[in-house]
Formats: structure tokens, C-alpha cells, sequence
């Protein structure tokens, strides 16, 4: 028995059984079949704006308004090291611990200052009775309170220098995050002996919820940009997860060996897929003022050196019609002649009905 596609509907003509001659087989009609149908995705011919794309290469970078780079205040050698790179903290948590003779004169002057506030204040107070006892003069009670006032406030001062340290009850400086995010950078290890010249700062912390997308624009396409223009962001990692954003800042300023203007892209994070020094391909929308007919880039058959459509009105009647296509930006193909607006095409399989037809 002859197997015929599931497109056709099989029919046989047959002779009359008495006639001797050969039976003849006659093809059926084009039909699509219900089957088929189901698979079968349809969109329609229409008008839309046109637009350009330009694709630029980018990074990914953090939130630099949310970034935060971590000083030692003074030197010292890290006795207790608490984080990794790449760890994630909480504001406050506690980074580092550190020994350090600085610390230990700031401690050494908050004593005497205490002391001497101790002092001043007894010496006030027995000024006092013996000026209402007229024992001393005005004069030497208002030396006493200046005294008493100056110890105060070497006092506050030294307490408020020990606070600022993070000195904690066994005199030792304790290193804590500013912000919450992750540890980006680190310059530090445990035990490491360090000074003001020798170590510039030991941690970056960056918030990663939402990060920048740095992309490079050419000179010779600075005009073509512009602030608020729609983003696709695209990456090595995630080719398959594109993400949608906008142009926010223009850096209006050359770089004098590149030659190219930055651009700031800024996208949420969900999941933080996207981590700071990656690599990012970055295609910059533009919608011109013109309109030209567009189809789904997924309906167009290239073959022969030439594009084609099939062109659907009901399932026996599919047309195979040759197009010219202006342009095609991302998952749309702007078509120059060969279609009319409502016309229905196939987006989905068109591939095996186009076979059928012109095999």
C-alpha cells in the first residue's frame, strides 16, 4: 500500500474491476491535516514602526551607589579573619578583628582622659563648698569649672574616637560592613601585618540586587544613542535569557585610548545571575518614524538564495510566495514587497509545510 504525508488526504481512483486495464492513481488535493494543525502557529501581515539596532559590547558592573569599599583606620596585624571573597553580609557583621599599637594609645589616652575628668569633677565639688563657705574667691571657682569642662571633653573625644574604631572589651579593633551585599573584593589575609603605606583598602562590598551595564559606544555612533532608548542585554552565561532595560546615563566623555563614549544600562538582579565583570552584548533600540510590514523572523524560509513566507487561507489553500525583506531587528523581519497587511502567515512548522509544497 502506497504511505501517503500527513498533510494530504489520500484518495484513489480506481477503474471499474472488469475493465483489463492498469489501474491509474490519481493525487489527492493539498490538505492540511487536523493534526498538523494543532502544531501549526499563524500571525498576521501588519504595519509597524521600524526600527534599528545597533549592538554594542558591554559589562556587567555593581550598583556604584550601592558600593562600598572597607579602610583599616589604623595599622596593625589581622588576628581573626571572618569572611571570604564572594561571601554575602549584613551591615555590622563583623569582617575582621585587628591587634594594633594605635589602638592601644588611643585606649592608654581614653584612661588618663577618664582620670582626669574624675579629678576635675572632685576638684569642682570641693570648690564649690568652699567658695559657699567663703573660702576662696569667685575666681578660682570659675578656674575649677573651666578645668572640669576641659576633662569632659578630652573625655567624650576619646570615647567617641574608641566608638568610631570599634574597639571592643579586650582592646581589640573590629572591622564591620558599612552595607549589606557581597564581598566583591578582598586584600586581606589572616595574620597579615599592615600600615597606612602598604594596604589601601581590605574589602569591596557591593549591593548585587540591581547592577550597571556598562556598554561601549563608538564615535562614529554617539548620535545615534540616546538617553532612554530600550536595551537588550544578552550574556555568555544566560544566551537564552535576554533582559530588557533602558539607557539611563549618558557619559559624555571620550576614552582617549578606546575612542568610545560609556553607557549605563541599569537592570534588576533576580537570582543574581548577573555578577560584576561579565561580559554582556548589549543591542540599542531605535524606533524610526516610518512603518513598514513586519512578520515573525521565524516565518521566513531562506532557500535558493531567496526568502519565502507560506502564506495561509485555509487548509487546502497555502501558498508558497517569495518575499524581499528590508531588515531584521531581533524577532522581527520588516518586509519590502511580496505581502499585504491582514494577510495570515505561517510561524510555527512552516518549514515541513513549505517542503511539501516544493519537493
Amino acid at each position: 500500500m502506497m504511505r501517503f504525508s500527513p498533510f494530504l488526504l489520500a484518495g484513489l481512483a480506481l477503474a471499474g474491476c472488469s475493465s483489463p486495464e492498469v489501474k491509474q492513481e490519481k493525487s489527492a488535493p493539498f490538505q492540511l491535516s487536523e493534526v498538523m494543525m494543532k502544531q501549526l502557529e499563524l500571525d498576521t501581515v501588519r504595519l509597524r514602526p521600524v526600527q534599528s539596532e545597533l549592538a554594542f559590547s558591554g559589562q556587567v558592573v555593581s550598583n556604584g551607589d550601592q558600593t562600598a569599599k572597607v579602610f583599616p583606620l589604623v595599622g596593625g596585624v589581622v588576628e581573626d579573619l571572618k569572611v571570604e571573597l564572594g561571601d554575602h553580609v549584613t551591615k555590622g557583621q563583623l569582617l575582621a578583628v585587628v591587634r594594633s599599637g594605635e589602638i592601644a594609645d588611643v585606649q592608654n589616652q581614653s584612661s588618663l582622659a577618664g582620670t582626669d575628668l574624675a579629678i576635675a569633677r572632685k576638684n569642682l565639688a570641693v570648690a564649690e563648698d568652699q567658695f559657699a563657705a567663703g573660702l576662696i574667691s569667685e575666681r578660682e571657682l570659675v578656674l575649677a569649672r573651666q578645668e572640669a569642662r576641659k576633662a569632659t571633653g578630652n573625655a567624650t573625644k576619646s570615647r567617641k574616637q574608641l566608638g568610631i574604631y570599634g574597639v571592643s572589651s579586650e582592646g581589640r579593633y573590629t572591622i564591620k560592613a558599612p552595607i549589606s551585599g557581597f564581598i566583591t573584593e578582598k586584600n586581606v589575609t589572616e595574620n597579615m601585618q599592615y600600615n597606612d603605606d602598604n594596604v589601601d583598602h581590605f574589602f569591596t562590598i557591593a549591593n548585587l540586587d540591581e547592577v550597571w551595564v556598562m556598554a561601549n559606544v563608538f564615535e562614529s555612533d554617539i548620535a545615534k544613542v540616546k538617553l532612554g532608548d530600550g536595551v537588550l542585554v544578552t550574556t555568555l552565561s544566560y544566551p537564552d535569557k535576554p533582559l530588557r532595560g533602558k539607557i539611563d546615563k549618558l557619559f559624555n566623555v571620550l576614552d582617549p585610548d578606546s575612542k568610545v563614549m560609556k553607557v549605563r544600562v541599569r537592570l534588576a538582579n533576580p537570582g543574581y545571575l548577573l555578577k560584576p565583570a561579565m561580559y554582556a552584548q548589549v543591542r540599542i533600540e531605535n524606533t524610526a518614524g516610518t512603518q513598514m510590514l513586519a512578520v515573525p523572523t521565524k516565518s521566513v524560509i531562506f532557500d535558493k538564495d531567496r526568502h519565502f513566507v507560506m502564506v495561509y487561507k485555509d487548509r487546502q489553500h497555502v501558498e508558497t510566495r517569495p518575499v524581499t525583506i528590508h531588515k531584521t531587528v531581533g524577532n522581527v523581519s520588516y518586509v519590502g514587497a511580496g505581502l499585504q497587511a491582514g494577510e495570515i502567515v505561517i510561524a510555527e512548522e512552516q518549514l515541513l509545510v513549505y517542503n511539501e509544497l516544493n519537493n
